[in-house]
């Protein structure tokens, strides 16, 4: 039960929650019975919005041992509910475990599903559990998705007690900024639950279902930013005060009491931190009133996020050290075991042990000492003298070529060539892979203004990106000129960022990087290089190509990870 509640990708949820801004049912963790560890089949009531088309009466019939497409093992029924199933698998191509979704292919909602399997999948946010494949096979539409074994869910902990201030404010910064992205690519979730967040052996906080799960239920909603944003707001009120922000309850939380309405957290739980008691009173569907000022509603998950970004930094707590006891001497060790104690004396008592001396104070170390000191001067003083002499040989050798080292990098009338800038006419991403970063953003690369960057998305392995061959963008000269240089600034300084120019053929080269001249390259941990090419390379197309990138902090647009931003490039030749 452990395992499942924590690894799933996404099962059924039964808990019946109505939109979230109105009440929500009796709940279950993720669709799973929680008295016998079976999945609780019966039919899914619906959630936030209405449902696009009725549920069928059958989950595709199949068995553990069955594989699909040759590859995906099913090992065990997570969920069977509500016309789809829910397996735990074995990827026997990359020995990995897996989850899949399996829907038949007549189902009236198998299209919407594979629909928003593909488009999750395009995302490429590390902040939401991936989609690693969609396809209809053999009367039957599947999703493959990330199995997280190591991961707990956000049901899992909120049984434990409410979060620490900290915790809740990584929470609702995360989970705020990573919707917002999904939203600005019209992405929406709205099933975001509690059983729907997980929580990393990192401490990173990721998302599982995103518009696979409502789309599995045929969930809908008119204003989806709105829906998401009450959720954000409902998952941090119970990370708060360990209850549901509504009357009835769910996911293993007691609801408010009947009647009264919604009220401040502070008022349900002492001790809450009140300014994240008002962000949640913002987030949910409640004017953004709260007891004690008056703040504007946060309607979308971008609104949050930048309330969430305007707070004061909520420091983690310290941690508790606890001093030893103290060292008592046991009977054997005074040498009085098996002696008879005098009335009055205790067993054990405690000795006061006395400092020792300090080192080197007698004869013998005192001598050591000073021989100790007199190898150190000599030593020191045959090291300068080496140095000198090194010194000053290597200075008669730069000063006798000289004349040659000048001369080579001098014309025909001995004036150094000069190098002119070369002007950028147009730029565009390049992703090989049908996964861009941020390509609206690429001439903010070239304006002249070190304020304004593209940036790539924050990735958890580094610094080598492992699940992309890279990232990068091809830039237009207008016409063919010998590049030779290359002045580039970066955002993200730290170990460190892998950076190299080439050659290509247009803006969309045909061939792998693999295959295109290598203008110049290096690896830096600075935000400022010079790149200069062994000799010139006459071209009209340059891509810089980025395949390592620093660990750096959390910003407006993404969480920590392997990330980096390029504010300006230029080229001269």
């Amino acid at each position: 039960m452990a395992e499942r509640s924590t690894a799933a990708v996404d099962v059924a949820d039964n808990s019946g929650v109505k939109p979230l801004a109105a009440e929500a049912d009796k709940a279950t963790a993720d669709g799973v019975d929680i008295q016998n560890g079976r999945a609780a089949d019966g039919p899914m009531p619906e959630k936030d919005g209405e449902r696009t088309t009725p549920a069928p009466t059958a989950a595709p019939e199949l068995h553990s041992g069955h594989k699909l497409a040759r590859r995906y093992r099913l090992e065990e029924c997570v969920t069977r509910v509500d016309g789809f199933s829910s397996w735990r698998a074995m990827d026997e191509k990359l020995r990995r475990a897996v989850g899949v979704h399996l829907i038949p292919a007549d189902h009236p909602r198998a299209r919407s599903v594979l629909a928003a399997a593909r488009s999750s999948a395009l995302l490429g946010d590390p902040r939401f559990v991936q989609v690693l494949d969609a396809v209809e096979e053999n009367d039957l539409v599947y999703v493959v998705h990330e199995w997280l074994p190591d991961a707990t869910e956000l049901t899992a902990l909120l049984a434990a007690g409410p979060l620490e201030p900290h915790e809740a404010y990584q929470l609702v910064s995360q989970i705020s900024q990573a919707m917002s992205a999904a939203h600005r690519e019209g992405l929406a979730h709205l099933r975001l639950t509690p059983s729907a967040i997980l929580r990393t052996s990192t401490g990173q906080y990721r998302i599982r279902g995103l518009a696979v799960n409502a789309a599995l239920r045929g969930i809908t909603s008119e204003t989806p930013q709105r829906a998401d944003t009450e959720a954000i707001g409902a998952l941090l009120y119970a990370a708060l005060t360990q209850r549901w922000p509504y009357e009835n309850d769910a996911y293993g939380l007691t609801g408010l009491p009947k009647g009264v309405g919604l009220i401040a957290p502070d008022q349900v739980r002492a001790g809450v931190h009140r300014g994240l008691g008002e962000l949640a009173m913002r987030a949910l569907a409640n004017d953004g009133a709260t007891a004690s000022r008056q703040e504007p509603a946060c309607t979308t998950p971008e609104e949050l996020a930048k309330a969430v970004a305007a707070m004061p930094r909520i420091r983690p707590p310290e941690p508790a050290f606890t001093a030893p006891p103290e060292y008592q001497h046991t009977t054997y060790q005074q040498g009085s075991y098996g002696r008879p104690t005098p009335p009055g004396v205790p067993t054990t008592q405690t000795v006061t042990v006395a400092p020792p001396p300090p080192p080197l104070q007698s004869r013998t170390g005192r001598a050591l000492k000073w021989g100790v000191a007199a190898l150190l001067i000599a030593a020191l003083g045959l090291g300068s003298w080496q140095l000198a002499d090194t010194l000053l040989g290597h200075g008669t050798q730069k000063g006798n070529s000289g004349t040659s080292n000048t001369t080579a990098d001098t014309g025909e009338h001995g004036e150094k060539p000069d190098t002119s800038p070369l002007e950028i006419k147009g730029a565009q991403e390049y992703f090989p892979d049908g996964k861009p970063q941020n390509a609206e953003d690429v001439a903010n690369t070239y304006d002249k203004d070190v304020s304004t960057y593209w940036r790539t998305k924050s990735f958890f392995d580094g610094p080598e990106m492992k699940i992309k061959d890279g990232v990068g963008i091809v830039y237009d000269l207008g016409s063919e000129h010998e590049v030779a240089t290359a002045s580039i600034a970066l955002k993200y300084g730290g170990p460190h960022t892998t950076l190299t120019l080439y050659a290509t053929d247009s803006k969309t080269p045909k061939g792998s990087v693999g295959s295109m001249a290598k203008i110049a390259g290096t690896t830096t941990s600075e935000t400022t290089l010079q790149l200069t090419a062994e000799k010139p390379v006459k071209t009209r197309y340059v891509l810089l190509w980025i395949t390592a990138m620093p660990n750096a902090p959390q910003d407006e647009f993404s969480g920590p990870g392997y990330k980096q931003a390029i504010t300006d490039v230029k080229f001269s030749g």
